[in-house]
């Protein structure tokens, strides 16, 4: 897919003084000369403040970095966790498209995001809340379908169950990410078949959930205030 930045463009980018303060503690853990090697975190923490990531934003993690801009362009027109234009401001939802999950239903998935959201991927929804796209694994394929939502995954999933999901996030609530059959990670849907005696005394939610849903942050902006 040919990735270009959006024309419309703001007129400046800075991170709020928190996230500043957050970038500049992620430059310091790589050594002299190797300071580029943060770019990707701090890509995304500018994605995470604004939504989306804006030419402004990319020459302004360049700077910071001593990247010339063209070095930033070619990272974030690479990475398809880059988005290059406005998306939902609400949530950007992405749903995994790839073998086992088109397999399990992410047409249905996909036909949930058309007659919810928008007809086509990255329209927002008429009221600018949502926006959508069918993306390549995710990685949770034991647990398909899924599509991931800001930071989190949101797996075992059907056309009844995401639809709920996104009326959710439409009335302002935070869905708890993770399976919506219940299992505690990948384990067989009959139940597990080996170190069962975890089983009953780990906590109701793995540490993904847990924290996600502790925090209550999974589809926020990061602006540090």
């Amino acid at each position: 897919m040919l990735r270009r930045l959006h024309p419309e463009q703001p007129d400046s980018f800075e991170f709020t003084p928190a996230n500043k303060a957050w970038a500049e503690k992620q430059i310091a853990k790589y050594p002299e000369g190797r300071q580029a090697s943060a770019i990707i975190p701090l890509l995304w923490r500018a994605q995470e403040q604004e939504g989306w990531l804006s030419r402004p934003a990319i020459e302004h993690v360049s700077d910071m970095l001593g990247l010339a801009h063209i070095r930033g362009f070619e990272v974030a027109t690479f990475y398809f966790m880059f988005q290059l234009a406005p998306v939902g401001e609400v949530a950007h939802i992405q749903v995994c498209g790839t073998t086992s999950c088109m397999i399990c239903g992410a047409e249905d998935l996909i036909a949930v995001c058309k007659e919810k959201i928008a007809e086509k991927p990255f329209q927002t929804s008429s009221d600018g809340k949502l926006s959508w796209e069918e993306v390549e694994c995710l990685g949770a394929c034991s647990n398909a379908p899924m599509a991931q939502i800001g930071k989190d995954y949101y797996e075992d999933l059907t056309a009844e169950s995401f639809g709920e999901i996104i009326d959710d996030l439409y009335a302002g609530k935070v869905p708890t990410p993770g399976s919506r059959k219940g299992r505690f990670a990948s384990e067989p849907l009959s139940g597990l078949t080996s170190l069962t005696q975890h089983g009953e005394n780990r906590q109701a939610a793995n540490m993904s959930v847990a924290l996600a849903a502790e925090k209550g942050d999974t589809v926020a902006r990061i602006t540090g205030d």
